[in-house]
């Protein structure tokens, strides 16, 4: 497979940190200081052209989570048809001053899946047809502490 990639002036191209690494890093295009309580949109310069049948994901690093730094919707969603630079948005949960985020520092990972996209089917049986197996209805912490 293949990801076609455009760079606005000043990108850089997304690149493995190791060969058999998962995600691609994308590196912020601009300085932001991401202030405390605050959600900031960093830009990579980077667009992509997801595979169809597939979606990209955005994670980020491990590391900002020392600094009290996440990924304001948890995990970004780039559908196959999104033309656009990809966009970054963090929130810094920290009490303290702002983080830095310069030009060229890696600020997210892009992981591109494959994807099924099924057709929804309204169910129409009974509630004990739904419920049809051991664990039923039991969610957080219904099967008990390991």
């Amino acid at each position: 497979m293949y990801l076609e990639f455009k760079l606005v002036e000043g990108a850089q191209v997304p690149a493995r940190a190791n060969p058999t690494d998962a995600g691609l890093d994308l590196f912020a295009l601009e300085n932001k200081v991401l202030q405390p309580g605050q959600v900031t949109m960093v830009d990579t310069g980077v667009s992509v052209k997801i595979p169809k049948w597939h979606v990209g994901l955005l994670f980020q690093r491990s590391s900002f989570t020392k600094y009290g730094i996440s990924l304001a919707n948890a995990v970004g969603v780039i559908d196959a048809d999104y033309r656009g630079t990809i966009k970054v948005a963090f929130r810094n949960f920290a009490d303290e001053s702002g983080y830095a985020i310069n030009k060229g520092d890696k600020i997210a990972q892009l992981v591109v899946m494959p994807i099924a996209l099924p057709h929804l089917i309204q169910f129409n049986g009974t509630d004990a047809e739904w419920v049809d197996t051991a664990r039923g209805e039991g969610g957080f912490g219904s099967t008990g502490k390991q």
